[in-house]
């Protein structure tokens, strides 16, 4: 698996943090890397104008995905219009991966 490090790009978003996703090595493709990263983060695939490898590389093809390497950074850069937010952020609860039973652990 090849792990990377994902966030909406919007200064607006009062938390802006960056989530990890994982890609299978045997399918790192264009489209795939969007599937995943837009449905770990609510995002609809059609409001994505682009997808950046920070600090400033737009990711165009397959062999750009195929050369990402373990841990790098990448923007989802969506289309927003004023009145309404074109994506839902999903709570917590709501994401895959996440376990309520450690969300109430106490120290």
């Amino acid at each position: 698996e090849l792990v990377l490090k994902v966030r909406i790009q919007n200064p607006n978003l009062r938390e802006n943090d960056f989530i990890e996703i994982e890609l299978d090595r045997q399918e790192l493709t264009y489209k795939e890397l969007l599937r995943v990263s837009c449905h770990e983060l609510g995002v609809n695939p059609e409001h994505v104008q682009k997808i950046r490898k920070l600090p400033n590389t737009m990711l165009r093809k397959d062999k750009d995905v195929a050369r990402l390497q373990d841990f790098q950074e990448l923007e989802l850069v969506v289309t927003v219009s004023d009145k309404n937010l074109l994506f839902r952020a999903q709570t917590l609860s709501e994401r895959s991966g996440y376990n309520k039973k450690a969300s109430e652990l106490t120290y």
